[in-house]
């Protein structure tokens, strides 16, 4: 069977002007849209706050109108925007142009079905079947291109109606935007439903996304909300599609905890299908204990939202997610949205403070990502296994490790749970040596 070459697991992503140009973009949407096919497609495209956003924006519009689709141009909205408005609207396909948490210089695109879903693993190849094979046949008319009015709006009204009953009065909130698609779009739900708000890296200038900020990068939100005497803090990060949190005391709370808190809290308001819950091999192992002593049935996957997402829809869940702060509430819309997990957070807390969450108790957990020149090659380094397997069976029974490649960089990441934080640091430190001896 024939594989992906393109599209990777969260789309096609490199550095803008160089793997993802202008011209790809264009044969790009070209081929998304015949391959949806039928009459005149309709196409939202969306988009972060890259420099690099425009010229993509204006390519893919390009390709999608040249194959006869019409295309709705949605602006800057976080990337759950594009199958909640997909579903409201009853449209074709949507293209969201990002690259999440990755640096501003690289980009790109990725596509949400009629059904609202991220395009299968079939369908991306088909459409990379179309680049490689190219387009005969009759020309088509091409198709118009429009700006799409209210599309903000609509997703913070998508927001509003579902947490109608969630009141944040009295509440003071941090939430640092990444200087990504959130920064207008979060402080505004937030402040609608009564908090008090402090937004930092809301002023992006396209080239400072996700630089020292968002999700990857949470220490000014922490000093701020140790310092400022905030009741909790919010990262998101580039595209808004996943969230990390900030207790009062500066304490940084990940997607372990934050899956925790929601699936108790939906399973108590029997809103957990299935009773159920699917996370990823990186998930901390006070987790899975957690949810056995709870009674919470979970499922593990491969690293990625995509897997977490077919493994819900096959088992017919409604939760799931990834200790990076990809949450997924089916119940609302089906992707990581960073928004609305910051406020299904406050929701299961009802009240309570988030820094007395007592959901799950965390093993001591270090995560390393190490620059490889290869990242397959460096998998593949003997002395790699060789080291890995011996650390693993030293910690059997007590803690894991897990090495594996990044799916959209050229990074091996290298993450270890043991019993203490020194035997945790120690035995990461041992591991990452080996892997900086042979990057390549």
């Amino acid at each position: 069977m024939a594989t992906r070459t393109l599209f990777g697991t969260d789309g096609v992503r490199g550095v803008a002007g160089e793997l993802l140009t202008a011209e790809l973009a264009m044969r790009l949407g070209a081929a998304a849209t015949r391959e949806v096919g039928g009459g005149r497609p309709r196409v939202l495209v969306i988009r972060d706050t890259r420099e690099s956003g425009e010229m993509l924006e204006a390519a893919l519009a390009a390709g999608i109108a040249s194959a006869g689709g019409d295309v709705l141009l949605g602006g800057i909205l976080p990337t759950p925007a594009a199958p909640l408005l997909v579903a409201r609207y009853g449209l074709d396909l949507a293209a969201v142009i990002s690259a999440s948490h990755n640096p501003y210089a690289d980009n790109g695109i990725k596509f949400f079905g009629a059904d609202a879903f991220k395009l299968s693993d079939a369908t991306e190849l088909a459409i990379e079947a179309r680049l490689h094979v190219g387009e005969g046949g009759a020309p088509v008319r091409p198709g118009r291109i429009r700006e799409l009015h209210g599309t903000r709006e609509d997703y913070l009204r998508a927001l509003e109606e579902r947490f109608h009953g969630l009141d944040l009065g009295g509440l003071r909130i941090a939430l640092d935007c990444a200087n990504g698609a959130t920064y207008r779009a979060a402080p505004a739900i937030f402040r609608r439903l009564g908090a008090a708000v402090t937004v930092l890296a809301d002023v992006p200038d396209g080239r400072n996304i996700n630089a020292g900020c968002g999700s990857t990068h949470p220490e000014a939100l922490i000093a701020a909300v140790r310092e400022g005497g905030h009741d909790a803090g919010f990262a998101f990060d580039g595209d808004g599609d996943r969230v990390l949190a900030v207790d009062r005391h500066g304490r940084l709370v990940d997607g372990d905890e934050l899956i925790a808190l929601a699936a108790l809290h939906l399973r108590s308001k029997d809103r957990l299908p299935g009773g159920g819950v699917v996370v990823t091999v990186m998930t901390n192992f006070g987790f899975h204990a957690a949810m056995r002593g709870a009674g919470v049935a979970v499922v593990t996957t491969q690293v990625g939202d995509r897997y977490v997402l077919e493994e819900l829809r096959e088992r017919g869940w409604g939760l799931g997610g990834e200790q990076s702060g990809h949450i997924i509430d089916m119940g609302f819309v089906p992707s990581g949205d960073g928004i609305a997990s910051a406020l299904l957070t406050l929701e299961a807390l009802a009240g309570r403070d988030l820094a007395d969450r007592d959901a799950m108790d965390k093993l001591p957990q270090q995560l390393v990502n190490v620059r490889v020149a290869d990242r397959d090659a460096a998998m593949a380094s003997p002395a790699l296994s060789a080291a890995t397997a011996r650390e693993a069976a030293a910690l059997e029974g007590r803690g894991r490790v897990l090495v594996r490649p990044s799916g959209t960089e050229q990074l091996v990441r290298v993450m270890v749970e043991a019993p203490t934080a020194e035997e945790t640091a120690q035995v990461c430190s041992r591991l990452v040596a080996v892997v900086e001896a042979d990057r390549g």
